[in-house]
């Protein structure tokens, strides 16, 4: 039987991580990032900093004889003034692509959030453990996936056995960018956000590259997806222009050409999935901005509302009715010369009839049951047959 003294330290590095575009070494250890340096240092929103540090669909990935495994971590979890402190971090444990356990992050820095500035200050923490036991003495693929909304630095590994990286399986690659939603806010845990969901039913390897508030069809990361990777890429777009109130109509599709122009130069016949935005009942005829909604924060709710004019849509705002229809008429005219390409309504994801069962808690983000019920769907429509993620033969 294993005791405390039995444990191996194995160095953390970048080959023991799946699901991370890039790594970087800081002063307590390895802190994964979902955009390379380049693209990092071409933006200056710290939006994005701050998502593209949340390291949603990234895990360590070994193979060992261990049954018990510790992982020391520094996290920065982020609350809001004057609302209760968000639900640590989870992280999810999977032994041969199965389940087998769960533990919630302590200690670590916390990012404190006005939301009528959107200013913050950071209270410093201690770095913490989180430990798995009881895992099966044999060999065994072992992934523990990271919190998705919580920026986590790598500071020790430790295991009652030895550790290599985890083998290739020759799994496709899944290469997915979109917007909080596909990042997963309000998701119950890392493996509970809607790709992670549909990744695991289709026996895929994912690499997310959903950025809270952040899919704005920014060229640093169509040409990060263009270097990267990959079997399979999907692209859902819409939501946080229209949050953003960030172009006009005139805008947008040169924009969206361009972003799938440059992936395209990476990957010219990769089956390629434009996605468009799930219901969203205020913004499905109103424009942005977003904002939220003062008389629900004096409330202690924080819930959005949208701010735009109906009245302008004609002269070019976008709205997510707008957004659906210059989608779908892109995909049509560029699969006239690009038969990989391919386009799914996000309404066939979740629309009005999904909401009135499961309504957006905050107008805008999915809660856990209905990242479930989009995982499940997405699987359904790209994985299974006739999909376009599909498996030959």
């Amino acid at each position: 039987m294993h005791t405390e003294h039995d444990w191996i330290t194995t160095p953390l590095t970048a080959d023991l991580l799946r699901g991370a575009l890039d790594v970087e070494r800081t002063e307590h250890g390895l802190l994964p990032h979902r955009l390379p340096a380049r693209a990092r240092a071409q933006n200056t929103n710290p939006q994005l900093a701050m998502a593209e540090a949340q390291p949603s669909g990234v895990r360590l990935a070994f193979r060992t004889a261990a049954t018990a495994v510790e992982l020391d971590t520094l996290r920065t979890k982020r609350d809001y003034t004057g609302f209760p402190s968000r639900p640590d971090g989870l992280y999810d444990l999977l032994v041969d692509g199965v389940p087998a356990g769960q533990a919630a992050g302590t200690g670590g820095n916390v990012l404190t959030v006005d939301l009528a500035t959107w200013e913050g200050g950071v209270t410093h923490g201690p770095v913490g453990t989180v430990r798995f036991t009881g895992l099966p003495a044999r060999d065994k693929d072992v992934e523990i996936w990271l919190p998705h909304n919580e920026t986590t630095e790598l500071v020790a590994l430790r295991t009652d056995a030895p550790v290599v990286p985890a083998p290739d399986r020759g799994r496709r690659v899944w290469l997915h960018h979109g917007s909080s939603i596909s990042h997963g806010s309000d998701a119950a845990s890392p493996t509970a956000v809607w790709p992670a969901i549909a990744a695991l039913r289709g026996g895929v390897e994912l690499t997310n590259l959903g950025f809270g508030g952040s899919a704005m069809l920014d060229p640093f990361t169509a040409r990060a997806m263009r270097d990267t990777s990959a079997d399979l890429i999907s692209v859902k777009m819409g939501i946080n222009i229209v949050n953003a109130d960030a172009m006009r109509l005139r805008a947008f599709g040169p924009a969206v050409h361009g972003f799938l122009d440059t992936i395209r130069d990476g990957h010219p016949d990769t089956p390629l999935l434009l996605v468009s935005p799930i219901h969203c009942a205020i913004h499905e005829d109103t424009p942005g901005p977003t904002a939220p909604d003062g008389e629900e924060i004096g409330k202690g709710r924080l819930v959005f509302a949208a701010m735009g004019d109906p009245a302008e849509t004609p002269t070019g705002k976008l709205t997510l009715t707008v957004i659906r229809e210059e989608l779908s008429r892109i995909v049509r005219q560029r699969a006239a010369d690009d038969p990989n390409l391919h386009y799914l309504d996000g309404l066939d994801l979740y629309g009005p009839k999904d909401a009135a069962a499961l309504p957006l808690p905050d107008h805008v983000h999915p809660d856990a049951a209905t990242h479930r019920h989009i995982g499940d769907r997405f699987h359904e429509l790209a994985f299974t047959k006739g999909g376009p993620f599909a498996e030959e033969g």
